[in-house]
């Protein structure tokens, strides 16, 4: 597997094609990742810049209960997943943004997404920060939060260079952090990416329901809005059943879509089908927005030293 080069190509698109893939998963890889790979070729005639796949593609959500036979499922960030990602990527000419259950060594795993370059080399990863311990979602059992500053040197929060653009790629949880979105924006990114798996609990009633999923929607437009950055979220969709029978399983509720960077949604999956979104993103905007609205301007960094404590009070 090549690596690609860590600079950002010159000719990069001002009009960019993107894409997000919304699916359901199983247990069964093989059967995932061909849904997976049916769908980023569903995008053949729209020739994407970049498509974007949803966190744990792969397999089904397996974190819905806690259990050590799962850590088989994991593999090396280079291993078949990845490539197999490789050769779709140079297929269709992409940047292809993938996850993976990465086994970086014994006992340590993380979720990790994985960027493609079009030559099906490896642009780069990122491993996810934030990780979440509910009833439902007990990641904390099976992955290691990524280094807040690698062995390299880079930090956690580094958007990835690639031919499209520089990428701010963060996972799911994160997707509820404005810092996590503000600190890749200050470094560059071009676009905020983010692989999803998130759903309801079938007991909440209709109306908790969507006050979940609407407010999930509407913080991940409001970092579109407060960096003036284009934002695209892919989520898995359908039911899938809690494996030791602890609950009724979790509603995956869809609803992918490709914001501008006001918020505006350009593409919208809905809350039940799998489906390709694509959209045509103009990347200018972001130049011309932050002229008129200057946050990064007006931020007041030398009040901000108490985001660094936990709580401010006792």
């Amino acid at each position: 597997m090549m690596i690609a080069s860590s600079q950002t190509a010159t000719n990069a698109p001002q009009l960019l094609r993107a894409a997000v893939i919304q699916q359901a998963g199983w247990p069964d890889k093989e059967k995932s990742l061909a849904e997976s790979e049916r769908l980023v070729r569903s995008l053949r005639a729209q020739k994407p810049d970049l498509v974007l796949l949803q966190e744990l593609h792969a397999t089904h959500y397996f974190c819905q209960t806690a259990d050590p036979a799962i850590f088989d499922l994991a593999e090396p960030l280079e291993g078949p997943t990845l490539q197999r990602l490789s050769a779709l990527a140079k297929e269709l000419n992409c940047v292809l943004v993938g996850s993976i259950f990465e086994k970086r060594a014994p006992g340590v795993f993380h979720n990790t997404a994985v960027v493609l370059e079009r030559d099906g080399s490896l642009a780069g990863f990122y491993r996810k920060m934030h990780i979440p311990d509910d009833p439902g979602f007990y990641e904390k059992f099976y992955f290691t939060p990524g280094d807040a500053q690698r062995f390299d040197g880079i930090s956690g929060f580094t958007p990835i260079s690639t031919s499209v653009g520089k990428l701010g790629v963060l996972v799911c949880w994160d997707q509820w952090y404005p810092e996590a979105a503000r600190l890749m924006a200050l470094a560059g990114a071009d676009l905020l990416l983010y692989p999803t798996a998130i759903g309801q609990d079938p007991r909440d009633t209709p109306d908790e329901q969507d006050r979940q999923r609407q407010a999930w929607c509407l913080i991940q437009r409001a970092h579109a809005v407060a960096n003036h950055l284009p934002v695209l979220v892919a989520n898995r969709v359908g039911h899938e059943a809690d494996p030791s029978g602890a609950s009724e399983g979790t509603d995956f509720w869809g609803t992918s879509f490709i914001a501008g960077p006001q918020g505006e949604l350009l593409a919208e999956a809905n809350t039940s089908q799998s489906v390709a979104l694509f959209a045509e993103i103009d990347l200018k905007r972001t130049e011309s927005l932050r002229r008129i609205w200057p946050y990064f301007r007006d931020r007041r960094t030398d009040a901000y030293g108490g985001l660094l404590h936990r709580f401010h009070s006792r």
